[in-house]
């Protein structure tokens, strides 16, 4: 995923945060540590829960903007439906919330229309993020979605210097530009075997500045929502609803919906409630995988997870690529490997040293 969508996957943040999760069981009762094999097993089967839910996600998602077979050219229907059925999603755990655990926890859910023009520069960002991700991979292939939205790193260090005035050690930008070699790489490639979508790259260049924005804005507007990511992926997919409307009306959807064949079909409905159902519940594999190992842990396996979606890509359009093409992805992949590594080592040396922490921090930025 990307998810890579962070703010319809939340959770990643508040996981980060500390934050307690009212969905994630609570791990450790009474604190006694469950035993070795059996820690062991719960992270094996969670990764792997991560694993197919992410992936799956993908395939499900290429399935719905570009399958020759079901020939829907309305990629913001797509995902305009994604979002209703996350809001829906969401009021109805909350309004389970008096059936008892495990949705006890939950905050109850309201629209205010005070709390929702609040959160509307979020949703802006969260609707040309969600869009693009959905564009790039309408235009791309699954083997090369991974690389053509592949600099959210880049852009992060970017943004970060321009609007946080934070600067990034050596070793990071290094990795950053390992990432952007594979990137210039991978368009390489892909123009030479005949396979290049300068659309495509536009929407992923995009997606990657948008998945930056949406975690600077999702900083700034969660006090609104009492610092509740359940409160805030509500509003932000209402509000993400609402604003589609137009946006669907103006590239002419409605019409292209008028005319599709399989508009009644059961089994379409079923394949677009199983997206958007994949589409929610990453949130809550990614909580789960941060919480039984770490968000380092979290970033390495994303990183494992994109070299495997590449391959099963490959495998299953049963496609041949270059040399040069699997150096771009290996060199993507290396390089946002080593940057979570030098971020980790970086935050590990400012945790255990509080002097330098004052100095220091400027230096690793975020």
């Amino acid at each position: 995923m990307s998810r890579a969508q962070l703010t319809r996957t939340g959770i990643l943040r508040m996981a980060l945060g500390g934050g307690a999760d009212p969905l994630l069981p609570a791990e450790g009762g009474g604190g006694r540590r469950a035993p070795f094999l059996l820690r062991a097993l719960r992270i094996a089967v969670v990764v792997c829960l991560y694993w197919f839910t992410s992936i799956a996600m993908v395939f499900l998602n290429k399935y719905l903007l570009d399958s020759p077979s079901l020939r829907l050219d309305a990629p913001l229907f797509v995902t305009f439906f994604q979002c209703a059925l996350t809001a829906a999603l969401c009021l109805g755990l909350s309004l389970g919330a008096a059936c008892g655990p495990p949705c006890s926890g939950l905050p109850a859910l309201r629209l205010d229309p005070k709390v929702s023009r609040s959160v509307l520069p979020l949703s802006a960002v969260f609707i040309g993020m969600v869009t693009s991700n959905n564009l790039c991979l309408k235009h791309v292939g699954v083997a090369f979605y991974n690389v053509g939205r592949s600099l959210t790193t880049v852009f992060n260090v970017l943004l970060s210097y321009l609007l946080l005035k934070q600067t990034t050690s050596l070793y990071a930008l290094l990795a950053c530009g390992v990432i952007i070699g594979g990137f210039w790489l991978g368009v390489d490639q892909e123009g030479a075997e005949g396979t290049l979508s300068w659309t495509g790259i536009f929407f992923g260049i995009l997606a990657s500045l948008c998945v930056s924005l949406n975690a600077i804005y999702t900083k700034k507007v969660l006090p609104v929502v009492d610092g509740s990511i359940w409160r805030l992926t509500f509003y932000n997919n209402i509000n993400a609803c609402v604003l589609f409307f137009p946006l669907m009306v103006l590239l002419g959807e409605f019409r292209t919906l008028y005319h599709f064949d399989k508009l009644g079909s059961p089994s379409f409905w079923g394949v677009m409630t199983l997206g958007g159902v994949f589409g929610f519940a990453i949130g809550y594999v990614t909580g789960l995988q941060i919480k039984f190992t770490s968000p380092l842990t979290h970033n390495v396996s994303g990183t494992a997870k994109a070299c495997a979606q590449t391959v099963l890509a490959v495998i299953y359009f049963e496609e041949t690529k270059s040399f040069l093409w699997w150096t771009s992805n290996l060199m993507v992949l290396g390089g946002s490997f080593a940057y979570t590594w030098v971020k980790g080592l970086e935050m590990r040396k400012v945790q255990e040293d509080p002097s330098v922490k004052s100095g220091e921090r400027n230096e690793t930025g975020v």
